[in-house]
């Protein structure tokens, strides 16, 4: 079969060989790689590294790349929101399933184990700030699947929550890896997440401008298919699901509750819940010798 070369207008390459937003070479990456939205948390996960080999920086994307426990581990930044997402994704693709040389698709693919450190808000008055939740579903309340080949699989939630908000689009609905979110240990809750394309109005938060829909974390907190319910929100974790499952990578969203929406209340101790969220993360997914 015709294996086309990529045009340099589709994917840049920088002058140093590298991809053009997260200005990384295919051996800056591990196979294992952990994600983080503040650029500022990249070095509260790679402290607990046993040494730091790679560090790179471009916009909001940091990248170390080091060892632990006798595994090559990377940690990057991604931004917020799953615009965002779709860069990092395209392009970790292309890191280790294009041959940037000849910009041809590689014949042999490469899977990657993907994790998200994330913070996030519960809608359900059981998830009491300071949990740890794992991700089952992401369910899309962004746009960015309009412009991609359709997923496979349920799409019970999403449908769901079209009916109940009566949107003029359709949420989508992705899955996280069977295999990783089945190494998580019983620190972690399991959901399933919104994925919102938005921090404020979108989540049901009203500052000066009132949200269009009213009641939303009640009447989205309500809904109930199969026995899964939605358990909180966020801005990424449906982008990684759906991405990762056209890409052929095994994704994982992992949360630190830092709010819990009904209870109107806040994490004071958010920065030590999220340090324990990581330690805990690389216990998970990093054995020891």
């Amino acid at each position: 079969m015709d294996n086309p070369i990529i045009p340099a207008s589709e994917l840049i390459i920088n002058s140093d060989g590298s991809i053009y937003h997260l200005h990384l070479k295919p051996e800056h990456l591990a196979s294992l790689v952990f994600t983080v939205g503040d650029p500022d948390r990249v070095a509260m996960v790679s402290r607990y590294f046993d040494r730091v080999e790679i560090k790179m920086q471009k916009r909001e994307f940091v990248t170390h790349t080091g060892w632990l426990n006798g595994q090559r581990v990377t940690v990057m930044s991604t931004g917020m929101g799953t615009d965002n997402i779709e860069i990092l994704m395209t392009e970790l693709d292309a890191l280790v399933n294009v041959d940037l040389e000849t910009r041809q698709i590689k014949k042999d693919k490469s899977s990657l184990k993907i994790i998200r450190l994330g913070t996030s808000g519960s809608m359900q008055e059981d998830i009491p700030v300071g949990s740890f939740l794992g991700s089952a579903f992401g369910v899309g309340l962004d746009t960015l699947m309009e412009f991609y080949p359709s997923l496979e699989g349920d799409t019970s939630l999403a449908q769901a929550v079209k009916s109940e908000l009566g949107l003029t689009f359709s949420p989508y609905q992705a899955a996280a890896s069977s295999e990783l979110l089945n190494q998580l240990d019983e620190r972690f809750l399991k959901g399933n997440t919104l994925t919102c394309p938005g921090f404020y109005a979108p989540q049901g938060r009203e500052v000066r401008l009132k949200p269009k829909f009213e009641q939303m974390i009640e009447r989205l907190a309500g809904i109930e298919i199969g026995g899964k319910r939605l358990t909180n929100f966020e801005m990424e974790t449906a982008g990684y699901y759906a991405l990762g499952e056209l890409l052929g990578h095994q994704m994982l969203s992992l949360n630190a509750i830092v709010a819990n929406r009904p209870l109107k209340t806040f994490d004071e101790k958010a920065e030590k819940t999220v340090d324990s969220l990581i330690r805990a993360a690389l216990e998970c997914f990093v054995a020891k010798n």
